[in-house]
């Protein structure tokens, strides 16, 4: 699985959760404490043995790129 490459396009405006999508994107809604609606989606990857992903990002993207950054950067142990 190493010429692997996921791509997400991550980045909707979620007007189906308007309360929680004013200041950030759909997927970067926290689900469960710490955790955000992408972590689903990327957490399958790494069990189907995806190392390579691609996020991309368009709509009010910060706390999304910032959670990426900080937890699932090449650098965290867990990933291996």
């Amino acid at each position: 699985m190493d010429n692997v490459l996921a791509i997400l396009l991550a980045g909707e405006t979620g007007s189906r959760l308007a309360p929680l999508t004013l200041d950030r994107t759909k997927p970067a809604v926290p689900f469960g404490g710490k955790y955000r609606i992408i972590d689903f989606t990327l957490a399958n990857c790494l069990h189907s043995g995806i190392r390579r992903v691609l996020v991309l990002t368009h709509y009010k993207s910060y706390s999304l790129q910032k959670h990426l950054r900080d937890g699932w950067t090449i650098f965290n142990p867990e990933l291996g």
